[in-house]
């Protein structure tokens, strides 16, 4: 922010001293100083300095707000105290640290930081709690889950041979078998009466009893097939 504001007032594109003042003034600091000497005024007018016209017509413009902020904290500082801002890092620095929207979103940052850092330590505390979780899980993957799966395949082989065994087809075929076996006792009875093997009251009561179940079953076996086939 005290950047933006510098770039669109009268800030020189660089910060070294021979940037900022003309010739004759860096030219007359002794070798060892390290604050630049006050210019004269005969030089005030050299090209050191560029006029606000002079700047580039895409320079950035902070808010208005933020211009005032930066105002504020500048308009008692004195020249050289502002060609100190312009030339040395720490000073400038400072000064945008003094600035109360930096103050502020420096605090949100440390906040959020350390809420960061809070979380992150809740977790690393909760991690031995994960790993016996997932050791768990990796138990009861190999063991009850497989049993389980074992289980639920039986239960599906189960169900299939239910199904099988209960379906139209597969009683229709049973139908089918019982009425064979009844007819084929039938016979086996009138064999029986005819070599003298039962009385014939015995026979009445049997084959009667035979042919009853046959029937029933060549009934039912011929409503079933006409109601799969139609």
């Amino acid at each position: 922010m005290f950047q933006k504001f510098w770039s669109g007032q009268q800030r020189p594109q660089e910060v070294n001293n021979e940037s900022w003042y003309p010739q004759s003034v860096g030219s007359s600091q002794s070798p060892g100083s390290s604050r630049p000497g006050t210019p004269s005024p005969s030089s005030s007018g050299s090209s050191g300095f560029q006029r606000p016209t002079d700047r580039p017509s895409s320079a950035s413009h902070g808010s208005p707000a933020e211009a005032a902020v930066i105002i504020n904290a500048l308009k008692d500082k004195s020249i050289e105290e502002l060609r100190d801002l312009l030339t040395y890092k720490d000073a400038y620095k400072n000064v945008l640290l003094s600035l109360e929207p930096v103050k502020t979103q420096n605090k949100v940052r440390d906040e959020l930081r350390n809420e960061t850092l809070q979380l992150a330590r809740e977790n690393l505390e909760k991690e031995p709690r994960i790993m016996e979780l997932r050791n768990q899980c990796r138990i009861i993957r190999t063991t009850e889950l497989a049993a389980a799966q074992e289980k639920l395949h039986e239960l599906e082989r189960r169900k299939e041979e239910l199904l099988k065994f209960y379906s139209p087809a597969s009683l229709l075929h049973r139908l089918q078998d019982a009425m064979r076996k009844t007819d084929e006792e039938s016979e086996s009875l009138d064999k029986q009466l005819l070599d003298g093997e039962i009385d014939l009251a015995t026979f009445v009561q049997k084959y009667k009893k035979l042919r009853h179940s046959y029937h029933k079953r060549a009934l039912t076996h011929l409503a079933a097939k006409t109601s799969v086939t139609g």
